[in-house]
């Protein structure tokens, strides 16, 4: 099971539900782009050669201190399902990624001010089969979720995965795609473990 309000606790080798949403509820992404850029946030602070910036310094670099296993981008929330290396890893790199994209946002759309609600939440997970449901979770949370353009599902099932992104060490957990798949379709089964994760996230701190 997760560990509650675990923001706070900051450990080593350990796998991390991470989730965030707009202030009052509101639009984080307004159109395709807006989910590209995001992405192309991955690939910045992931990838194995660090990125630079235009004027030639270096962007922080996460490569080998945490991966990312499985995400979903919604239009007012993201989730995360994230493997931290080392200590403090996931708090720098929720801190890149949010500062950064929240100023590529206002600067796109003309706003300013907080574009998420808080700091980020996020949950410890702490054993083999409530990573499986994490996983679950996050790919299920658009209606149409097998065709869904804006979560690491693809790459679960057809598409070879970027070198940022971890698919295998969810589905080493299953015999096949197929496995996987149908792990995926038997949501109505798993509703109350599922909406226990709902629940976790909707009380932390």
């Amino acid at each position: 099971m997760p560990s509650r309000n675990v923001i706070k606790l900051d450990i080593g080798q350990s796998y991390y539900h991470v989730y965030a949403r707009g202030t009052n509820k509101q639009l984080i992404f307004n159109e395709a782009a807006d989910y590209a850029f995001f992405v192309h946030l991955f690939e910045r602070y992931l990838s194995s050669r660090p990125a630079k910036r235009s004027f030639g310094s270096v962007y922080p670099h996460y490569y080998g201190r945490l991966q990312l296993l499985t995400y979903c981008l919604m239009p007012n929330h993201f989730h995360l399902l994230l493997y931290q290396e080392e200590q403090g890893a996931m708090s720098a790199f929720m801190h890149s990624l949010m500062t950064s994209y929240s100023r590529y946002f206002n600067l796109k759309h003309g706003r300013t001010g907080s574009l998420f609600e808080s700091r980020y939440k996020a949950a410890r997970i702490e054993d083999q089969s409530y990573l499986e449901h994490i996983s679950r979770y996050i790919h299920l949370n658009p209606r149409r979720w097998r065709r869904y353009a804006y979560s690491s599902l693809q790459f679960y099932t057809k598409d070879a995965p970027p070198e940022w992104l971890y698919p295998t060490k969810i589905t080493e957990l299953f015999t096949s795609t197929q496995e996987y798949l149908t792990f995926l379709q038997e949501y109505e089964g798993h509703r109350q473990m599922l909406d226990s994760v709902k629940h976790m996230l909707a009380n932390q701190n």
